[in-house]
């Protein structure tokens, strides 16, 4: 069985690890032997103090890999800061994007092998090859894409920032007035990743941030396509529930969309290829003809209780048949 998922950072990470421990987990011999392939997003991508930093890839692979820090959900374990203290000791800007000492090792063998030529699938490759995630990590894009996020200055002009800039420092709590991933109409796929969506037995979407970590890797050119006709079923797990984002703040995301906050709204962002939907029980599904919504509890509260909600995933893909995606 062939698994691809698009995902994001923290909660697609650990959504990735849940499905993992399930297959793993299994008494079917078909989901033990699974293959993953994890297609994750690099709009989050950015340069800072000269190093190439990859959060939503490094976030994956160090989940899946088990160095990440579990409390923070980014980053690595008993991570410390001798590094990032002396650049703030010299003024060093930005101060608001703290470098881990460990992480720092990952940055530094990122950047220079870009600089003597790699790739960034290439340079993700050979990452995995200390952490072994157990899972194909790809990036969406081996061409620079970044999310850039339009604000309205106090004197009325608008400026732009870096994504991780709104996310990081002001906490996404200047309303964006649009988000915009530069770079992505040029991007072309990384290698294999439209033949992972394409070839798969199953496409899930974890409950990862629908504009800035799935909404960036579906504009990239063919990514929608690829979803739209491969005859794996697409389902996928909402990130809201009740009317809230279950981790960060995808709200403010969604608002400068102007899509409400609701599991339906989200699904509709996916509707020309979507055809299930993991819902909350509170939550109103949505109702399109060729879409199965499933209700369930949502929250990843336990290492078991994530394994259950990726089962759950997998087995709503798994009940619908070419028939059913062909209607």
């Amino acid at each position: 069985m062939q698994i691809t998922a698009l995902a994001g950072g923290v909660g697609g990470a650990r959504f990735l690890r849940g499905l993992l421990a399930h297959l793993a987990a299994s008494p079917d011999p078909a989901r033990r032997e699974a293959a993953v392939t994890v297609v994750v997003n690099t709009a989050d991508d950015v340069t800072m103090h000269g190093l190439r930093i990859c959060p939503d890839l490094d976030s994956v692979m160090y989940t899946l890999g088990g160095g990440i820090d579990e409390t923070r959900g980014w980053g690595r374990e008993r991570e410390t800061s001798g590094v990032a203290d002396e650049l703030a000791a010299y003024g060093a800007e930005p101060s608001w994007f703290t470098l881990g000492d460990k992480d720092i090792a990952t940055h530094l063998v990122r950047t220079r092998m870009l600089a003597e030529g790699a790739t960034l699938s290439e340079v993700t490759a050979h990452l995995c090859e200390r952490w072994r995630p157990g899972a194909r990590l790809l990036p969406m894009t081996d061409d620079v894409v970044e999310t850039h996020v339009d604000l309205a200055g106090d004197d009325g002009a608008v400026r732009r920032v870096h994504f991780q800039e709104w996310w990081v420092r002001l906490h996404a709590a200047v309303p964006a007035l649009a988000i915009e991933p530069v770079g992505a109409a040029a991007a072309r796929p990384a290698p294999g990743v439209l033949e992972a969506v394409r070839d798969a037995d199953v496409v899930v979407l974890p409950p990862s941030n629908p504009v800035v970590s799935i909404g960036t890797i579906l504009r990239v050119p063919g990514l929608r396509e690829a979803l739209v006709s491969t005859a794996a079923p697409v389902v996928g797990v909402s990130p809201v529930i009740g009317g809230a984002p279950v981790r960060g703040m995808a709200d403010a995301c969604l608002a400068a969309l102007g899509v409400p906050t609701t599991a339906a709204a989200v699904a509709g962002l996916y509707a020309d290829f979507l055809d299930g939907w993991l819902v909350a029980a509170e939550d109103e599904p949505p109702v399109r003809a060729g879409l199965t919504v499933r209700g369930r509890p949502l929250l990843m509260s336990s290492p078991q209780a994530t394994a259950d909600l990726a089962g759950a995933a997998l087995d709503l893909a798994l009940d619908l048949t070419g028939e059913d995606r062909a209607a």
